[in-house]
């Protein structure tokens, strides 16, 4: 065995995903702050939290703007591999053109890396009258 999770059959969503995060952690020596975990809907909210609170790093994969608040980054792509590039970049401390030569040297091209944190905001004036200042 080499300590990676095979195949997963049923979790329950929510808190079903912390206990099964939490079996795997215990039965693989596996401590928390070494957890990656990649989520993209409301199910993975719980789970996400637990695992920040373990210091462990959490990758959102969608616009859910619930995961996004709470995910160390988010990742936008389609291609599954796209997630390794936070881990290479944040966890690792790689440099871009390591990061290229990984991904090359595993028949990937990293064509574009767009790094942004979106700050989503809506401003609307109100019917009061501005203070003066």
């Amino acid at each position: 065995m080499s300590g990676e999770v095979s195949s997963i059959k049923r979790v329950v969503a929510g808190y079903g995903k912390v206990a099964v995060i939490d079996e795997l952690s215990r039965e693989h020596g596996i401590h928390p702050d070494r957890i990656i975990y990649v989520g993209d809907g409301s199910s993975d909210v719980h789970v996400m939290l637990h695992v920040n609170n373990g210091e462990g790093f959490t990758i959102a994969v969608s616009e859910n703007l619930q995961l996004a608040r709470i995910a160390r980054c988010t990742v936008l792509s389609d291609n599954a591999c796209s997630v390794l590039v936070p881990v290479f970049d944040q966890l690792l401390g790689m440099r871009m053109p390591e990061i290229r030569r990984v991904l090359e040297d595993n028949g990937l091209r990293l064509e574009e890396w767009e790094r942004a944190r979106t700050d989503r905001v809506l401003i609307r004036e109100t019917a009061a009258a501005p203070a003066a200042v």
